[in-house]
């Protein structure tokens, strides 16, 4: 290995501090289906609806995740690719997806 390979992976700067390298964000293309579930697996019994398929950026995703929150009157979070929304109000979820452009298919029970 060259000393000039070895320059190349700044790690402290004196001016900046620690350099982070930046990840580029894949994101996985959507089939323009959301795919809506329920879960309970893994929460002491509490539901939540997972919602993905959505093949949108991270802050698309958390618009969406916040307007979807704020019509459900309940909790939630983005993780991954996914969002995950408190209670069961699949309803009102598919109303809001549809109004967004998504095709919306229920998968499980």
């Amino acid at each position: 290995m060259s000393w000039q390979n070895q320059l190349s992976n700044l790690v402290y700067s004196t001016d900046k501090g620690r350099i982070k390298e930046e990840k580029a964000a894949s994101i996985t293309p959507s089939d323009g289906v959301a795919k809506v579930r329920r879960e309970t697996k893994g929460r002491k019994g509490k539901g939540v609806i997972v919602i993905s398929g959505l093949g949108l950026d991270a802050k698309a995703l958390k618009n969406l995740a916040s307007k979807l929150k704020k019509s459900c009157g309940t909790g939630g979070s983005v993780v991954d690719e996914t969002i995950e929304i408190q209670g069961d109000k699949r309803d009102v979820i598919k109303s809001i997806l549809e109004k967004e452009g998504f095709k919306v298919k229920f998968i499980g029970g």
